[in-house]
C-alpha cells in the first residue's frame, strides 16, 4: 500500500481529472453530496490502476439523472431499482449510486433495496472494510467507518458489520472474498473465514448467473489458486462446484500428487503461465486472460472419480476425459455460462489426453492432421493445456514429453504451410461431388463428403483430379455393395 501521503496524492490526482472534477460540481451545485467509492478509493490507494470509477450520492435515482442531464445526453440505466445510473462524461463511463442498503429474504435470490440517507449508513452495508472507504468531493474529505485503511494495510479481508450479518445480507460476499484472496493476495480474517463455513449453504439462494459470474471474475485473476482452495476450504466450492471437490479423495496414477485436486491447480497454474508466455508482446495488443483455457485446465480431471478402477496393483481412469467432457457440459450449463463457452471448454477436456496417446512413437502426417482437425479453433488453447498437464518430478519423462510436444507443434506448423492445415476440407465439394456422380442431395453425398475427408487427412493433398479417382473408386464399391 502507498503512504498515507501518496495516497491522497493519488485520489487527488482521480479527483481533479476533467470528469470527475465536473461531475463534483455539478453534484455540489445541486445541493447533493457525491462521492468516489469502493475499488476506485481501495485501488488508489494500494498504488493499483483504476479502470472504473464509481460514485455514491445523496441524490435518488431521478434527482441523480437530471443532474447528468445538464452534463451529457449519454445517460443509461444499468440498475434503476439498484438506484445505479451510468453515463459518459467527458469521455469517461461512470456509475452512480444513490445511498442504499441490500438485504436478502431467506427465500430469495434477489435483494431488497432501501435508499439511504448517509454515506456512513451506506458503507456500513458494504461488503468489506477495504471498500467501505469513499472520497467526498470536492471537498477531498476520506471518509473511513470501519478501519479499511488499517485493514487495507494489514492486507485483511474483513466485513464492516458482523460477518455472519454482512453474509445473510448478501450471501455472494463470500464468493467476493475469495476473488480478493487471489486479485489482491490479501487474507480473510479468521472470523469471516469462519462465518463463511458457517454460511456456506446460504450461498444457494444466489443466482446462478451471479455465481458464474463471480467464478469468471476469481478465474480471471493473475493466481486464482489461493481463492479457490479458499472456496473448497470452506465448502463454498461444494455447492456450485461439487466436482472440484470430489478431486479433494481421488488419488492420481502418477502417485506423485496427495490427490487430483493439488494435480489440477498445478494444472491451472502451469497454464496460466504458458497462455502469460506465449502472448505475443511484440503484437502491441494487451494480455487477455483465456476464460475457456483456464477453465479447461480447472476442470480437465473431473472425470476421474467416476472412472477410477483399482487394476493390476495400480489405479487407472480410462476414459476419463470423455466422461469429463460432460460432466462439464452439465455443469458450466447449470452455471449459465454461453453454448459457445460450455462448447469449447467440453472440447478441451475431451481432447487433452490425445497427445499422449502419441507421444511414445513418431506420429504420421495423418495424425497430425487429425489431431488439428479435432481441436479445430481450440488448438493453441489445447498446446497449452497439453504442456501443462505435464506435471511429473521424473525430469527425463518431463523433457522427454516436452520435446516430443515441441516436435509436435513444429510439425504443424510445417503442414500448416503446405496444406492451409487451419481448413482441412476434401479438395471436392459437396456440388463437386454431385456433379461427377450425377447423384441428387442427399445423405449419399454426405457419405461420399466424408469420405473424400477420410483421404485428405490420410494422405494430405493429392490434386483434384486424384481426389475424383478415390471418389468413383468409392462409388463403385458403394453401388455394388448395394447390388450384393
Amino acid at each position: 500500500m502507498l503512504s498515507l501521503a501518496e495516497s491522497m496524492t493519488a485520489l487527488r490526482q482521480i479527483a481533479e481529472s476533467r470528469p470527475v472534477a465536473t461531475l463534483a460540481q455539478a453534484f455540489a451545485d445541486a445541493g447533493y453530496e457525491f462521492a468516489l467509492v469502493g475499488g476506485p478509493v481501495r485501488d488508489a490507494m494500494l498504488g493499483r490502476p483504476v479502470t472504473d470509477l464509481d460514485f455514491t450520492t445523496s441524490a435518488r435515482p431521478d434527482e441523480t439523472r437530471a443532474v447528468l442531464e445538464t452534463l451529457t445526453k449519454n445517460i443509461w440505466d444499468v440498475g434503476r431499482d439498484f438506484g445505479t445510473i451510468a453515463a459518459q462524461v467527458h469521455g469517461e463511463q461512470v456509475e452512480i449510486t444513490t445511498y442504499r442498503a441490500d438485504t436478502y429474504r431467506d427465500d430469495s435470490r434477489k435483494p431488497e433495496v432501501s435508499f439511504g440517507d448517509t454515506i456512513e449508513g451506506d458503507l456500513v452495508r458494504r461488503d468489506f472494510t477495504m471498500n467501505a472507504l469513499a472520497l467526498l468531493l470536492p471537498e477531498l474529505k476520506l471518509v473511513d467507518v470501519s478501519n479499511g485503511v488499517e485493514d487495507l494495510l494489514a492486507q485483511r479481508i474483513v466485513t464492516p458489520a458482523s460477518p455472519e450479518a454482512s453474509f445473510t445480507d448478501d450471501p455472494l460476499r463470500m464468493l467476493r472474498a475469495a476473488r480478493f484472496v487471489s486479485q489482491l493476495g490479501f487474507e480473510v480474517a479468521p472470523e469471516t473465514e469462519a462465518a463463511m463455513v458457517l454460511f456456506a449453504d446460504r450461498l444457494d439462494i444466489i443466482s446462478a448467473e451471479r455465481v458464474r459470474d463471480e467464478l469468471t471474475k476469481l478465474l480471471l485473476t493473475a493466481d486464482p489458486v489461493p481463492g479457490l482452495e479458499l472456496l473448497v476450504e470452506t465448502g463454498l466450492a461444494e455447492r456450485f462446484l461439487p466436482e472440484l471437490v470430489a478431486l479433494l479423495t481421488t488419488q492420481d496414477d502418477h502417485g506423485r500428487h496427495k490427490d487430483v485436486y493439488q494435480h489440477s491447480l498445478t494444472v491451472l497454474r502451469q497454464a496460466i503461465e504458458l497462455e502469460t508466455a506465449r502472448h505475443d508482446v511484440a503484437s502491441g495488443e494487451p494480455f487477455e486472460p483465456d476464460l475457456v483455457l483456464r477453465l479447461a485446465a480447472l476442470l480437465h480431471d473431473i472425470g476421474k472419480p467416476a472412472t477410477r478402477r483399482f487394476e493390476g496393483g495400480g489405479v487407472t481412469f480410462h476414459h476419463h476425459d470423455i466422461v469429463g467432457a460432460k460432466l462439464t457440459k452439465k455443469r458450466l450449463r447449470e452455471l449459465r455460462f454461453d453454448n459457445t463457452t460450455v462448447k469449447r471448454v467440453a472440447r478441451l477436456v475431451e481432447l487433452h489426453l490425445r497427445f499422449f496417446g502419441y507421444s511414445d512413437q513418431q506420429w504420421t502426417d495423418s495424425a497430425v492432421r487429425r489431431y488439428v482437425r479435432d481441436a479445430g479453433g481450440e488448438l493453441e488453447q489445447l498446446h497449452i493445456l497439453t504442456r501443462a498437464d505435464v506435471t511429473t518430478r521424473n525430469r527425463r519423462k518431463a523433457e522427454r514429453l516436452e520435446h516430443a510436444y515441441d516436435d509436435i507443434e513444429r510439425r504443424i506448423g510445417e503442414l500448416a504451410e503446405q496444406e492451409e492445415l487451419a481448413a482441412v476440407r476434401p479438395e471436392l465439394d459437396g456440388a463437386a461431388i454431385m456433379r461427377l456422380l450425377e447423384i441428387p442431395p442427399g445423405p449419399l453425398v454426405g457419405r461420399a463428403y466424408a469420405h473424400l475427408l477420410e483421404v485428405r487427412l490420410d494422405e494430405g493433398l493429392i490434386g483434384e483430379a486424384a481426389a475424383a479417382e478415390r471418389l468413383f473408386e468409392w462409388y463403385r464399391e458403394q453401388t455394388e455393395d448395394a447390388n450384393g
